[in-house]
């Protein structure tokens, strides 16, 4: 059986984790981390990272990224595999996540769902056919609780879509004012509001035609799952920085 260590077990993805993991017969979750600490149905939840009695096999981290250096530190410390579903780093704590894996296994997306993965193969594909003639925009839509934008799986989608471009197009986060003609940009637009899981847009716009590839979440348990089955799979792995299509 497959220990887990569930950070952010406060929150609502890591209460789903806990809940999947529940129902797993290959894999338990053992103890929890979250700054507020406490009990959730029996299962201690520490404080921080120091505090962890016992050693789990793998941590799966819905939190955020102010928990990121106590994480890393104990991963790399206690060679404990790392699966990584927070979004919003800096590109400092984006090398501390690359530098980590040198030492570590490290499972980082930012999104689990098997139809985004799906989507980022499918916006590749379409750049690729479509080319240089169709403007690209990609609208993402999240709960108002959602802190970062644009959200990391617009990203993910951006980068999809760039790579058909040797990544020689620049991001444009939404346009306001005397902005002027649109250049060779991707546009990226973020929605907030109510309690939408999370909804992403890849528009193909060419003249006289749109292509739109769409995904809509309508539960977070389908990240939550993705990110057991990633634990499952990065157990006992060797050092390196692993993704969701090394599974797939």
């Amino acid at each position: 059986m497959i220990k887990v260590a569930v950070c952010g077990a406060c929150g609502k993805m890591g209460a789903n984790v806990i809940e999947i993991l529940q129902g797993d017969n290959e894999a338990v979750a053992v103890c929890g981390i979250d700054a507020r600490g406490g009990n959730i149905g029996g299962l201690t939840v520490y404080s921080s990272f120091e505090d962890i009695a016992g050693k789990p096999d793998v941590i799966i981290d819905f939190s955020s990224p102010a928990a990121l250096n106590g994480e890393l530190e104990y991963a790399v410390k206690n060679n404990v595999p790392a699966v990584i579903g927070s979004t919003g780093f800096t590109d400092e704590q984006l090398a501390k996540i690359k530098k980590a894996s040198e030492k570590v296994a490290i499972f980082r997306t930012a999104n689990f769902s098997l139809g985004v993965n799906l989507l980022c193969e499918l916006v590749k594909r379409a750049a690729q056919t479509l080319g240089e003639k169709f403007d690209v925009e990609i609208i993402e839509k999240h709960h108002n609780k959602k802190v970062d934008a644009p959200s990391g799986t617009a990203l993910m989608l951006a980068d999809s879509v760039n790579s058909a471009f040797d990544n020689g197009k620049p991001y444009v986060n939404g346009r306001e004012g005397i902005c002027g003609k649109r250049g060779n940009e991707i546009g990226m637009h973020a929605v907030r509001g109510g309690t939408i899981v999370g909804e992403h847009d890849v528009m193909f716009c060419g003249e006289d035609e749109i292509i739109t590839v769409s995904h809509s979440a309508r539960s977070k348990k389908v990240f939550a799952a993705g990110a057991v089955k990633a634990a499952k799979w990065l157990a006992g792995k060797p050092a390196g920085m692993y993704q969701m299509k090394d599974i797939l």
